[in-house]
């Protein structure tokens, strides 16, 4: 990972009690967490990214175990999700180096995770939001846990810089009443349902 160096991680915790409706049973956790990086292909076209992707494994187990201790431990956490922010003179291929990356740190910790890890990129400037996508751990239909938590970095990415991210969640929106697949019904063998 010495091709990324950091600059700093930051980490981001949401409960969520109510949205304007009765309050939950418990209140829902969302949180974030994120590195900032230098881009080590920034102002150059490479062609072979691909090895980049094992070198930041290390990161993004680090980011997991992070996020996790923040979220109060691995219990009750159901939906994930994973995203990069390319400063300038990057492109967005450069933030797509985080896919195996970011779902791979997430998979080897949570345990048993079928669904595909919801993701986001784009190129964007210091204070540039990214709204990282939610989905369910095993079910990707689960409407209740479809969602979004949004990271901005004030200071960050700046050109030559990379933001790396993993998102986590323990619970639903707190009001959803959209149907579709309920958690009781989840079966966990596809990663669909």
């Amino acid at each position: 990972m010495s091709d990324f160096a950091l600059r700093k991680i930051v980490t981001q915790i949401e409960e969520i009690r109510h949205e304007g409706g009765p309050p939950g049973d418990a209140p829902v956790l969302r949180g974030a967490i994120y590195a900032i990086c230098a881009n080590p292909f920034a102002g150059r076209y490479e062609p072979d990214l691909q090895p980049a992707m094992e070198g930041l494994k290390p990161l993004a187990l680090d980011l997991t175990d992070r996020l996790v201790e923040a979220m109060g431990g691995r219990d009750g956490i159901d939906a994930y999700g994973k995203g990069a922010l390319v400063g300038e003179n990057g492109e967005s291929e450069h933030g797509a180096i985080w896919h195996v990356s970011g779902g791979y740190g997430m998979r080897e910790r949570l345990g048993e995770c079928r669904a595909i890890v919801p993701s986001a990129m784009k190129v964007g400037g210091m204070g540039a939001t990214l709204d990282i996508p939610l989905g369910h751990l095993n079910a990707a239909y689960v409407r209740s846990r479809f969602d979004v938590i949004t990271v901005s970095c004030a200071d960050g990415p700046r050109a030559n810089e990379l933001l790396f991210a993993l998102a986590m969640a323990r619970g639903g929106r707190v009001h959803s009443r959209m149907g579709g697949l309920e958690l009781a019904q989840v079966k966990g063998l596809d990663g669909l349902r």
